[in-house]
């Protein structure tokens, strides 16, 4: 059976990690993440997120990309990664909107047979939940606003079934200097199935500088959508959802149903 090049015994077999950075600061980082950083050869990823773990790759060689080269970069990472030990670097978890579906893909366009392992990260919608408290103790889900790859007409469907579990969902990408009625319209469809006070959380750079945390409710949040971009994550509660105030905080708890069992 003939070898594939990237069998060629003229050619060693590389390597290629795609590793989540979570929020992005080091110490957000998993032990597993900051290993494979350290053990390669090239590094390659979005220039915003490279310039994070600037401190991890001195003596790398590092190649940077901006937003919308995405296919580029997974073309380049599985070239590179034949006879090198490549790291992409992915906001987030890389699994959730980020760079492992389109460097899988290109894999499996390619048959190639280079080792392949995703590192997890901290994603959007964790480390945001951790600074409003609770708000996804139970099922929830998540929807990305952003119709650079899915039709607006999928994602409205999309809400209308999220929103109609009464189940919190977290929404990412939900705002940016094109798309500035999508929020608001996510925010009408929420209306239907939900009652103007349940809760909503909006969180800017999670556990980033410049973090913020802001709650409002489903009737006032339309008073501040200009606090809502491309670096925030929304929180909308479901039925069983909450919100709280404690030593000077604010946030959301959605309850699980340990109050219909238990006294506490």
């Amino acid at each position: 059976m003939a070898t594939s090049p990237s069998q060629s015994p003229d050619k060693p077999l590389g390597r290629l990690s795609v590793v989540g950075l979570g929020p992005g600061s080091e110490e957000m980082l998993t032990y597993k993440a900051v290993k494979a950083i350290q053990n390669a050869t090239v590094i390659i990823g979005n220039s915003f997120y490279l310039d994070q773990i600037s401190s991890l790759t001195e003596g790398k060689e590092i190649i940077k990309s901006s937003m919308g080269q995405e296919v580029n970069r997974a073309r380049e990472s599985v070239r590179r990664a034949e006879t090198e030990h490549v790291v992409m670097i992915s906001g987030g978890d890389p699994g959730i909107y980020g760079m492992a579906g389109i460097v899988l893909e290109v894999l499996l366009h390619a048959g190639s047979h280079i080792p392949f392992e995703v590192i997890p990260g901290v994603t959007a919608a964790s480390a945001g939940a951790s600074l409003l408290g609770s708000p996804l103790s139970g099922d929830f889900c998540v929807i990305s606003l952003s119709d650079l790859l899915t039709p607006w007409e999928v994602i409205e469907k999309r809400l209308h079934a999220a929103f109609s579990m009464q189940v919190p969902v977290v929404l990412y990408n939900p705002k940016s200097r094109k798309r500035v009625e999508q929020f608001s319209l996510a925010m009408r469809i929420a209306g239907i199935y939900l009652a103007p006070e349940t809760p909503v959380g909006i969180v800017q750079n999670a556990s980033r500088l410049d973090e913020k945390v802001f709650v409002s409710t489903i009737a006032g949040v339309t008073e501040m959508t200009d606090m809502v971009d491309m670096h925030s994550v929304v929180f909308v509660g479901g039925n069983e959802s909450t919100s709280w105030r404690m030593n000077g905080r604010e946030g959301i708890i959605t309850r699980r149903g340990y109050h219909t069992r238990y006294v506490y």
